[in-house]
């Protein structure tokens, strides 16, 4: 079975594009060449390269098909056109069930075919993100294709792009490739798809983005270990790097100590944002001054002349970063706030400054909820966006937050304060540690409750196709921000509060806070669930539990006790028998046209089985109501469990349904109560089986 190898040779492509448009490339030439393609396509992608290696039949017979024509019957001229469409002649039909069909047998695909059919196409209309055009040609790729390779089984396939009068750029593919611009440069000819990375290799490319990552990682970290040092790790800047250079050399390169006195933070960002640098640090954490780059090429000298020109442009960079750092400082925190009346947050939901004014009341609201001082919580929210109009962040707004709490300590305020500035966007994403202090906790809290608030008050609620403001993320940081600390919050009450926040810019929301508040629980909720699915955890538990509560710490504690009980089989008999006595239930009261929620009358009890569970009920139910009014969850679930027996025997030897109207209304009371003793825990009819 014939190899086949795609390489499309270009002008660099963007970093952040290569590794999507390998897949693309593999799964769009999966579907076109579907009918030959064997297995899954492997793509490769580089930074003036994207292509990928597969296994192809050389041939496969397409299986015969039939065509149903006109009518018989019709007009002579339809039953032309069909023939003349099919190339066939009027012998070439039958008749059958009032049509004329065509039977037309299996044909030969070659792969060589195949790719002359339909890669043009493929590329003609490939999804880059950004696309250009250049020359006279209509053919658009990222950035000029220079040069197409396409191997099979080793010989060349001169697939032509042009079509349609368009010659594109008179690109046609052929069995050649190119090297390393520098060290390399010119055409060489490629043998076979599985002699493609060796030759690259050998002209100084390494083919595979994890192959660079490989040597990226291994070389740095060689490097800063025999400096003493570690290097900090960026997964997103590693792969970043692996995208600009074809043959990564790692060399260091040193900071002026002028600068070590820069936040930590601010040297990475700089070094990052505008260098593609990697930080180094000391084992304990300091932060070193070294840095290490990649280089394209293995310079004669080792690289100096390189390692000297970039310390030169780092300390350029650094310059300016001691530039804001300086004046920031000088001008102080406090004096950034006046700033924010002037930026716009939303158009509906007012500036910085009347967010910052809600946060601030919300925090101060939530402090004692969380264990936080209020005073604390009040003054680290009202400086919590002051940041922003700072020259540091307007450089870097990587570093939102992060400056604020610097400021903070240079200011001489409390640790709590500046920490809590600090942490308040987090968590950033689902590795991002939450915030644990309790004032870092209310500002974060009273920050993204906020957020929540405002796009629901104005209709920006996230759909199935989009969240531009990112609502889901900060609902999932409530979530694990209450769940982390094992918080005790009322999420009716924090919303309500947030909703009358809004009052001034939003004046609907005193009008609609309970649908809002109720939309708002509820998107919050479901996204509790999911995150509870995305862990393996029993999410049905969870969606069981909630009820009315609104108290994320108290519904995870019921659905762990009803894991306790439902996951043994005991618990799924009793499972069973509750929901069958739903189910009797909803049947009997759509057919009655009215609930039997009226009390049991233990005069009509006559068989011992519903005089049993009527006893057991009686003792169930005060046990429970303790239980719960002690949020002993474990105690409550036990106390349920103590139906099973009597609610088995109630089953097999009564029967509902009685004859008598008085008894059949007594016994789905019975049931009633049954039902509503499990619903004081759980609604177990959510609980799959």
């Amino acid at each position: 079975m014939p190899e086949l190898l795609i390489e499309l040779l270009s002008e660099e492509i963007p970093a952040r594009m290569q590794a999507r448009a390998a897949e693309d490339l593999a799964r769009l030439c999966k579907a076109a060449l579907a009918p030959l393609m064997e297995g899954e396509p492997q793509g490769f992608a580089g930074p003036r390269r994207i292509g990928l290696v597969a296994r192809m039949q050389a041939s496969a017979a397409t299986a015969a098909k039939e065509e149903r024509g006109p009518r018989i019957g019709a007009p002579e001229a339809a039953l032309a056109g069909f023939l003349k469409k099919h190339g066939a002649a009027r012998e070439d039909l039958r008749e059958e069930n009032g049509f004329h069909v065509l039977a037309k047998p299996g044909e030969t695909v070659t792969a060589e075919a195949l790719l002359h059919a339909r890669l043009p196409d493929l590329l003609w209309s490939f999804p880059w993100p950004k696309s250009m055009r250049w020359g006279t040609s209509g053919f658009t790729w990222v950035r000029p294709l220079q040069r197409m390779l396409v191997l099979l089984g080793g010989v060349a396939v001169p697939v032509s792009l042009a079509r349609n009068g368009d010659d594109a750029h008179g690109l046609v593919a052929g069995d050649l490739t190119e090297g390393h611009r520098v060290h390399a440069p010119g055409a060489v000819r490629v043998a076979s798809a599985g002699d493609h990375a060796a030759t690259l290799r050998a002209r100084f490319v390494l083919r595979d983005a994890a192959e660079r990552m490989a040597a990226i990682r291994d070389g740095v970290t060689a490097l800063a270990a025999a400096e003493g040092l570690e290097v900090v790790p960026d997964e997103g800047l590693l792969a970043e790097v692996a995208g600009l250079v074809e043959w990564p050399v790692p060399l260091l390169g040193r900071i002026d100590d002028a600068f070590m006195d820069l936040p930590a933070e601010v040297m990475r960002t700089s070094m990052r944002v505008n260098q593609r640098y990697f930080a180094l640090r000391h084992p304990d954490g300091r932060p070193a001054n070294r840095f290490a780059l990649v280089a394209n090429i293995a310079a004669s000298d080792g690289g100096a002349a390189l390692v000297a020109g970039n310390e030169r442009v780092l300390r350029a960079r650094l310059s300016d970063a001691r530039f804001f750092w300086d004046g920031d400082l000088k001008a102080g925190l406090e004096s950034f706030l006046p700033k924010l009346a002037g930026a716009t947050f939303h158009a509906q939901l007012g500036t910085q400054a009347d967010r910052v004014q809600r946060i601030t009341a919300l925090a101060k609201h939530l402090a004692p909820q969380v264990g936080a001082d209020a005073a604390l919580a009040e003054q680290a929210a009202r400086l919590c966006k002051a940041d922003l109009a700072s020259g540091m962040v307007g450089e870097f707004p990587e570093l939102q937050g992060i400056m604020g709490g610097h400021y903070a300590r240079a200011a001489g305020l409390d640790a709590r304060v500046a920490d809590a500035i600090a942490q308040h966007y987090r968590p950033l994403g689902p590795t991002d540690a939450v915030p644990a202090e309790p004032v870092a906790v209310a500002v974060a809290l009273a920050d993204k409750l906020d957020t929540l608030a405002g796009f629901f008050a104005i209709g920006e609620k996230p759909t199935g196709s989009g969240d531009p403001y990112a609502l889901r993320r900060a609902a999932l940081g409530v979530i694990r921000i209450v769940r982390e600390n094992g918080l005790r919050l009322g999420l009716k009450d924090a919303f309500y509060e947030a909703r009358m926040n809004l009052a001034q810019v939003v004046p609907a929301a005193l009008d609609t806070w309970r649908s809002d508040t109720a939309d708002l629980l509820a998107f919050l909720l479901e996204r509790l669930r999911v995150q509870l699915r995305a862990e393996g955890a029993r999410h049905d538990l969870v969606a069981a539990s909630i009820g009315e509560d609104d108290d994320i710490t108290r519904i995870l504690a019921r659905a762990e006790a009803l894991r306790a009980i439902v996951e043994t089989p005991e618990g799924a008999d009793l499972l069973a028998a509750v929901k069958r006595a739903g189910n009797i239930l909803r049947i009997e009261e759509k057919k009655d046209g009215h609930p039997h929620d009226a009390p049991v009358d233990p005069a009509l009890l006559e068989a011992p089985e519903e005089q049993a569970l009527n006893a057991a009920l009686g003792a169930a139910e005060a046990a429970s109501a303790r239980a719960m009014a002690a949020e002993d969850f474990a105690a409550a679930t036990g106390a349920l469990a103590t139906l099973r027996a009597p609610l088995d025997s109630f089953f097999d030897k009564v029967v509902v349904n009685a004859e008598a109207p008085a008894l059949r209304a007594n016994r789905l009371r019975l049931l009633n109560r049954v039902r509503a003793a499990a619903a004081q825990l759980a609604d177990l009819a959510k609980i799959e089986a």
